[in-house]
């Protein structure tokens, strides 16, 4: 476990906005592990709970819920954005809820 990059991929999910959604791949980006999606969803299963990573704000690429519709952990991420305002169609979020971070979000809130 690499824990320097994973405290990065914690800090960024952390940035994420309540009511917003960010893809792995952004996510990666962001934390600047470019190409590192997969990573990102790794980090996630490890993040120790007193931290409470809002971990179900991350999506696929296509705005879908990261898991198998009809799960128990889908229905879990459903809830949890629902409960935050984002709108899902079809298990996808609608792409006004997408987080779009302003220069000083990017600037002074994220760490490379």
């Amino acid at each position: 476990m690499n824990d320097t990059k994973y405290q990065r991929i914690w800090h960024t999910v952390l940035q994420i906005p309540m009511g917003k959604v960010a893809s792995y791949g952004q996510v990666a980006d962001l934390a600047g592990l470019p190409g590192r999606a997969r990573l990102v969803g790794k980090a996630l299963g490890y993040a120790p709970k007193e931290l409470a990573v809002p971990w179900f704000r991350v999506l696929r690429s296509d705005r879908r819920l990261a898991f198998a519709a009809g799960s128990i952990t889908a229905e879990e991420q459903r809830l949890c954005l629902l409960n935050e305002g984002v709108i899902l169609k079809n298990y996808r979020a609608l792409p006004q809820d997408i987080w779009q971070p302003d220069l000083a979000e990017l600037l002074f809130k994220l760490h490379y």
